[in-house]
Parts: C-alpha cells; sequence; structure tokens
C-alpha cells in the first residue's frame, strides 16, 4: 500500500509571510505554494496577520504615508487544482477583514484613524508551462518531484472593499490592480520526505489603476517589479523551515495636485515554518520585517503571519478509508 502520509496532500495555500496564499503585507506568495499536488484538490486557508510600519498593509502598491499603523487582519480563502491544456492549473480566492489604526499627517493635517471591515478581495490564476505534467491519480502523486519547475500567474484585485474618501487610511483600496509572474520551483537534491530541498523564484511585475478619490484628489502608481525568492528545506518528514527575501522597486505614486511620490526600493527578509498536522491540515508561521528602512520616505513593514490550511481531495480521502483511516 502507498503510504498517505509520505504524500503532499495539503496545498499550501497560507503562508507565513512574508510567507501566505498572497499576503496583503508585502504581496508575496508563501513558500511551497507552487508545489503541485492531485488535480481535483480543495484548499481552505485561514490567515492572522499582526503587523505594524508606515504604509497600510492592505495596500499591495505599498504607498508610504508620513505616519505609522498597526493592522490585525484575518484572510479566509478557497483554492482548487485542476487541469488545462494537460498541464496542472490552479485558482485562488482570499478575502481580507479586520481592523487597522493609526496616526498620519497628510497635506499638514493630522489624521487619527481607525478602519474596519472587509477589504478587497484577490484572484489568482496560476498555468504551469514547464516540469511534471499533471498529476492525476495516487501512483503520479507518489512519484511527483518538481525538478524545474516554472508557471505563468495572474494576480487580480477587485475594489469592494470598504472605502472612506475622506481618509487615507482604508480597508479597501478604491482602484484596480493586480501583476503578472512566472514561479519558478528548482528541485535540490534527492526527493524524500524530511530532506526535500528547494529554491524559488517568483519574479512579478504589478500595474495599478488610478484612485480617483483618494482624500479630495486622484492617486496614480506606477508599475512596481517585485522578486520573491524562498530557500526552504525539510528539517523532518511533517516539519520544514524557508529563508525568505522580497525585493521591490519602482511604485512611484503621485497625486494630481502636484504631490510626487518616491519609488520604492525595499527588501524584506523573513523566516517560515510549516508543520503537518496531520493529512488535511497544515500550520504555519512566520516572521517578516523590511530591512533598509532607516530614510523617512523608506517602506518600513514587519509582523506575524500564522495560518492553518485544511486540504482534501475525494480520490485521498476515499484511499484512507480502504486503508482504515479515520
Amino acid at each position: 500500500m502507498i503510504n498517505l502520509r509520505s504524500l503532499p496532500l495539503v496545498l499550501a495555500l497560507a503562508i507565513s509571510f512574508v510567507a501566505v496564499g498572497l499576503t496583503p503585507a508585502s504581496g508575496q506568495i508563501p513558500p511551497r505554494f507552487y508545489w503541485k499536488s492531485l488535480i481535483g484538490g480543495n484548499a481552505v486557508p485561514v490567515i492572522g496577520m499582526f503587523l505594524s510600519g508606515n504604509a497600510n498593509p492592505l495596500d499591495l502598491s505599498h504607498t508610504v504615508l508620513d505616519g505609522s499603523f498597526e493592522a490585525n487582519v484575518a484572510l479566509v480563502g478557497y483554492a482548487r487544482t485542476f487541469p488545462l491544456f494537460d498541464r496542472a492549473a490552479h485558482v485562488a480566492v482570499l478575502a481580507p477583514m479586520g481592523r487597522i489604526s493609526g496616526e498620519v499627517a497628510f497635506r499638514g493635517r493630522p489624521f487619527s484613524e481607525d478602519a474596519s471591515g472587509f477589504g478587497d478581495p484577490l484572484f489568482e490564476f496560476d498555468l504551469n508551462l514547464i516540469g511534471p505534467k499533471v498529476i492525476r491519480n495516487i501512483p503520479d502523486l507518489a512519484r511527483y518531484e518538481p525538478g524545474f519547475s516554472l508557471d505563468i500567474l495572474a494576480d487580480l484585485i477587485i475594489p469592494i472593499g470598504e472605502y472612506d474618501n475622506e481618509q487615507p487610511l482604508n480597508m479597501g483600496q478604491n482602484r484596480w490592480y493586480g501583476r503578472i509572474g512566472a514561479p519558478i520551483v528548482w528541485q535540490l537534491g534527492p526527493w524524500v520526505p524530511g530532506r526535500r530541498t528547494t529554491l524559488e523564484f517568483i519574479p512579478s511585475l504589478w500595474l495599478y489603476g488610478d484612485n480617483d478619490d483618494f482624500v479630495g484628489s486622484k492617486l496614480s502608481t506606477d508599475p512596481m517589479f517585485q522578486l520573491e525568492s524562498h530557500f526552504t528545506r525539510d528539517l523532518h518528514p511533517h516539519l520544514w523551515g524557508s529563508f525568505d527575501v522580497n525585493w521591490m522597486t519602482g511604485g512611484s505614486a503621485t497625486r494630481d495636485d502636484g504631490v510626487p511620490g518616491d519609488a520604492l526600493n525595499s527588501l524584506t527578509l523573513g523566516l517560515t515554518l510549516g508543520y503537518h498536522i496531520n493529512d488535511n491540515l497544515q500550520l504555519t508561521a512566520g516572521y517578516m520585517a523590511t530591512v533598509n528602512d532607516n530614510e523617512p520616505t523608506d517602506l518600513r513593514l514587519d509582523g506575524f503571519i500564522v495560518s492553518l490550511t485544511f486540504g482534501w481531495h475525494p480520490l485521498i480521502e476515499q484511499m484512507k478509508r480502504l486503508q482504515g483511516g479515520p
């Protein structure tokens, strides 16, 4: 019989962010998120983020404001894998909710703000271009090794979150934006539980629509380039860790009242730990912080992110019943 506990059954949608799906804290995708699993699999992540800094952590343009903020935010999502052109694909959605508070000086006026409710949901589509073919059955899953894998992804943020045009800090951002990217997974060494090692890169380009009602002005943001990387390593058959690096450049924000913004040049470091509680549950926890943030105009963010992901597949659940599992 195949040992189900040796298989990558849980879809790693939620991460520690620096790692989890795509977290609003830095727009980064969690380590091991682009490992492939059995087609037809499902995952539901619940993510808790506890963040502070000088930019709204739910605004993935990372517009730096003269102030400081704290956020206690939860995200709930869903992901599903499916075949497309005989390649592995997935769709995912994340919906943020919670509370952000802070103080900011804007146009010479002090704002002490508190925003709560629902933020803008994020939708993602990903398609594998190079790497293992679609995993359609249990033997294929047992033989899975990523080797060198290349995907193409598209993320889109829908502006339906709660927004107040009289204050600069909001749960929603009142504009459409998103990104295109090319996730890469590079397997290092043997693919044995307890010894699996990967080097992962996600280069991407963010594109932003305008916010036509940002405290009485129009806010425009230039495109931003982002490069994420993760070095992941099994510490135990059920425990893994990751060292995470995220670099962002560009994304200068300008208001139509003539106030130009500064382009980002931000480097974030993070650590992630993931633990497979059982065949269906994975717990991840991590910390992230910007490191080149000494100037007032530099992006400054740090915080802890904890996630619990429940994954399932009808075929796997049937196999477990046949093998006498719960």
